[in-house]
């Protein structure tokens, strides 16, 4: 396993779409666990291939991190079957939009299907942290970020703030 960098909005790389992968195995399994050590490294709950620069449709998340526990899920190439027409606001952050969080409006439950770290179909319902997490990080492989979903004052002021603590990061 290997920590990776994590892009940084206004990073171009993070506008990639990720392409599907054909076939789950060592190299992928490899990637998945790469990804999950620099997830835990930075303190996330998710992160997406196109996040570290790797334009594959694969996500790793854990949500019980937040709780000081390891429960690591992994999606390959996931699909939302079905959102429902109830919305839930979350408020959201982001490793590549780092120290910025704003509420976020998605569906309050989805269904998805994915492969597993195996590469075996799975299907999963969720609601909650759960579904707003995994739609994040569908986000990313659509080369969509959540503040891309904030209305263009508040994507203005977040791009500001991360481009100042750029340039603060580069002088010190």
């Amino acid at each position: 396993m290997a920590k990776r960098s994590i892009l940084v909005a206004p990073d171009p790389r993070l506008k990639a779409v990720g392409k599907d992968v054909a076939k789950v195995d060592g190299e992928v399994r490899r990637l998945i666990d790469d990804m999950l050590e620099t997830m835990y490294a930075a303190d996330g709950i998710g992160l997406a291939a196109v996040q570290i620069g790797v334009a594959l449709n694969v996500i790793v998340m854990d949500i019980d991190q937040r709780d000081g526990k390891r429960n690591p899920r992994v999606f390959v190439n996931p699909r939302l079957v079905w959102t429902s027409e109830e919305i839930a606001s979350f408020e959201e952050g982001c490793l590549s939009v780092p120290d910025i969080w704003e509420e976020v409006e998605r569906p309050a439950r989805i269904r998805a299907e994915y492969l597993d770290r195996d590469g075996k179909p799975q299907t999963l319902e969720a609601d909650g942290i759960l579904a707003d997490c995994l739609q994040h990080e569908m986000d990313h492989l659509k080369g969509v970020l959540f503040i891309d979903h904030l209305s263009r004052l508040k994507r203005s002021i977040a791009l500001r703030k991360l481009a100042k603590a750029k340039r603060q990061k580069e002088t010190a």
